[in-house]
């Protein structure tokens, strides 16, 4: 038996100038700046950028910032006191003005470029040269990097003003979008998947932007009119930022030698990648084309257990293009995102998304994003024979890891051990209980994550399982509800016989029923985030009444647990009929 010594407590950080000690600008110090860049951070109108990792760029502060929230959660990880959040030192930088910041932080933030992709095409349509050299951050600055409690983290604001990269824009961020984006990071974090996190929100008191929206119950699937919103700005923290898209950059420029560094460059940004992402998981005394593959290989697994747990949890990203495709492996854009209501497997919470990008098709984009991320890596094995084929095989893999994740996944939210399923037999039995289960859910409805909550108590019959039933539902054809009903049970007999006869075969772990529901419970939410709770708490938000946000903040960062009867009763409920096929509510356009 060893002896170790209790940890040490990492020491409070209470002031701005507490942080600033901890500043450690890796990205900037290591890799290229653009060398048309100005000296001074004054850089916001549109241009290409031929070459560089990133511009220097400053952050244009929001007037009369109010604070909204922090979270608490991330926070208290930090070693952050709570009172910084609202300390007019901190406030003012996390609002954009990094005019003052204290020693040894920089006054100049930073943005990048990036490429696009999307469903495993390139594109350059989408730059406003039509080049390519002008796609990036439009509207999101990174203002520091610190390394705290031994971990690197990058802090970007979200709104932070233009770029070279705003393609004409404004910049801005909305408070709307802002909530959304705030709450849900850290829900995601409090469901156990991978994710860019939430540290803060100011909106202005007196600055407002237009942006075209939805008309009070408008089913339009296009906003119909324009409206002036409040002007805010939230920080996310990642690793990095670093994305494929951002990866394919650099190997698009080296493929064409469209200028003499452009293959030094894609090389120094993947090892950066390796470094902030991969931090003792690769070894930093490999070659590069050694290095390579196994960063491949290590993005693959990451890249499936996320969006497998992106199906356990009911989470569409709605917009999977590569630049949204983050290479440590968790979820980054909060834009069009959505969680499922009603269980529908071409559920796409965004109006420009289609099939390619709903909700069990979210396995088929990660390949594709995979394909652009190992075409990317490509170029630097050009030399290298042996190696491109040994990268071919890690892409070649990628469906089969996939698949696997996804076996798992499933498993898991059905109180199932893939120990279990691993015989022919079984695994036969498995996939026709999906197959059924699936078919189901559809032709019922059911609510996604009432129903295997429910599940999660092991009913004795499908009385429970059915207060996840949607009833005339709008644009559904109501079943026959005796046989739907007949059919039910009988799946309830399957999967139990499927449980407790794999669990009681194996002996070495034969697992009771309360054991079971137990793991299942912590597989299968309680609450989830539905854009019909976040809708109020924003729209109370515009005349400065932040209570809700606080509400959902505190009721979804813990949402596995079983909280009061009256958050039960007000969270873990179906939708209402009269949000179905409402703008704003069962679908969005990417808006900002």
């Amino acid at each position: 038996m060893t002896n170790t010594l209790p940890q040490k407590k990492p020491a409070t950080i209470a002031t701005l100038n507490d942080l600033a000690t901890l500043a450690n600008y890796s990205l900037m110090d290591t890799l290229n700046c653009d060398p048309d860049a100005t000296q001074n951070g004054v850089d916001h109108a549109p241009r290409q950028v031929f070459s560089g990792h990133y511009v220097p760029v400053n952050p244009t502060p929001i007037n009369d910032p109010e604070y909204v929230a922090h979270s608490k959660t991330f926070f208290s990880e930090l070693g952050f006191a709570d009172s910084m959040a609202q300390s007019a030192d901190f406030v003012r930088m996390f609002s954009g003005d990094t005019s003052e910041v204290p020693a040894p932080m920089r006054k100049t933030g930073w943005a990048t470029g990036y490429a696009l992709s999307i469903y495993g095409t390139e594109y350059i349509q989408q730059c406003p040269f039509r080049t390519g050299n002008g796609y990036g951050d439009g509207r999101a600055i990174s203002v520091l990097e610190a390394v705290i409690n031994g971990k690197r983290w990058e802090m970007q604001l979200k709104g932070g003003g233009q770029t070279p990269y705003c393609r004409g824009a404004d910049g801005r961020a909305v408070l709307r979008s802002s909530i959304r984006e705030f709450l849900a990071q850290e829900h995601m974090y409090a469901l156990g998947v991978p994710t860019s996190r939430s540290l803060s929100l100011y909106v202005s008191k007196t600055d407002t932007v237009q942006r075209p929206w939805y008309s009070p119950g408008s089913l339009s699937q296009d906003p119909d009119r324009y409206i002036y919103e409040p002007t805010a700005i939230s920080t996310r923290v990642a690793p990095s930022f670093i994305r494929v898209g951002q990866l394919e950059l650099f190997a698009r420029r080296a493929r064409v030698k469209q200028h003499p560094t452009a293959m030094q460059e894609l090389e120094k940004i993947v090892l950066h990648v390796i470094d902030r992402e991969y931090p003792g998981v690769i070894d930093t005394q490999l070659s590069t084309p050694e290095k390579v593959v196994l960063l491949a290989r290590e993005f693959q697994g990451r890249l499936a257990s996320l969006v497998a747990n992106w199906i356990r949890v009911g989470f569409c990203q709605g917009n999977f293009n590569s630049d949204n495709c983050a290479v440590g492996g968790f979820t980054l854009d909060y834009g069009p995102f959505g969680f499922c209501d009603m269980f529908q497997p071409y559920y796409q919470p965004w109006t420009g998304g289609g099939h390619h990008f709903s909700f069990m098709n979210q396995p088929n984009a990660a390949q594709k994003n995979f394909e652009m991320f190992c075409s990317a890596l490509r170029p630097l094995l050009a030399a290298h024979q042996d190696y491109l084929l040994a990268l071919d095989e890690v892409q070649d893999g990628f469906s089969k890891v996939m698949h696997t994740q996804m076996k798992i996944i499933w498993a898991a939210k059905l109180g199932l051990s893939t120990l279990a399923i691993d015989s022919d037999t079984d695994e036969a039995a498995f996939n026709l209980l999906l197959s059924e289960l699936h078919t189901l859910m559809q032709q019922t409805p059911v609510d996604y994550t009432i129903f295997f909550r429910e599940l999660s108590s092991i009913p004795s019959d499908i009385s429970p399982l059915q207060k996840s039933f949607y009833k005339n539902v709008p644009q559904h054809t109501a079943s026959d509800t005796a046989d739907i009903n007949k059919r039910w049970a009988q799946w309830l007999d399957n999967w139990k016989t499927l449980l407790f006869g794999a669990s009681n075969a194996n002996a070495t772990s034969a697992r009771s029923s309360d054991q079971i529901s137990k793991q299942m419970k912590r597989v299968n939410p309680k609450y989830i985030l539905r854009e019909w709770f976040v809708v109020p708490a924003y729209q109370q938000a515009t005349s400065g009444d932040y209570a809700l946000i606080h509400e959902l903040q505190a009721v979804m960062t813990q949402p596995y647990a079983e909280q009061s009867k009256l958050v039960e009763d007000k969270y873990y409920r179906l939708k209402p009929n009269e949000f179905f096929e409402v703008a704003g509510v069962s679908h969005l356009s990417c808006s900002s």
